[in-house]
């Protein structure tokens, strides 16, 4: 499986976070994100198109830039997932997958909630130097 989150920053250094609430899951938060859908979409325009599918956000994807690549086996298979920072960007994030979240919040960068939903984490963890993810990862950071 191919994915990719989305770290959405703040113009006041906080991050886009939703209320993850998706049926048979531990509710947690997350970041926008989610699969590779299109044959050729890179991960940038997967990040860009999952933002506007989820928040309502459109931002464009040629202003996306893959931090890392993530590597780990938690669901039994691997999963690829792109870490993707996105500008800074302060408009409202809509909840357009109710089904999914239960709303969008912009929390500081110090005080990030729990449980966080494990490719979240993980994303996170690429971006803060600081941020303790679980550990059963391989992480390729890019240049």
């Amino acid at each position: 499986m191919l994915g990719a989150g989305v770290i959405v920053p703040s113009t006041d250094g906080r991050v886009l976070l939703g209320r993850r609430i998706t049926a048979g899951e531990t509710p947690s938060w997350s970041l926008p994100g989610g699969k590779l859908d299109h044959p050729g979409e890179s991960f940038e325009q997967a990040a860009a198109r999952e933002l506007a599918e989820e928040t309502g956000i459109v931002l464009p994807a040629g202003r996306m830039r893959v931090l890392a690549l993530l590597l780990d086996h938690e669901l039994g298979r691997p999963r690829l997932t792109a870490a993707v920072l996105a500008p800074p960007c302060d408009l409202p994030a809509l909840v357009t997958e109710p089904h999914a979240c239960a709303g969008w919040e912009r929390v500081p960068v110090d005080a990030l909630p729990e449980p966080m939903f494990y490719p979240s984490a993980q994303v996170l963890a690429s971006w803060l130097p600081d941020y303790r993810a679980p550990a059963r990862t391989w992480r390729y950071p890019l240049g």
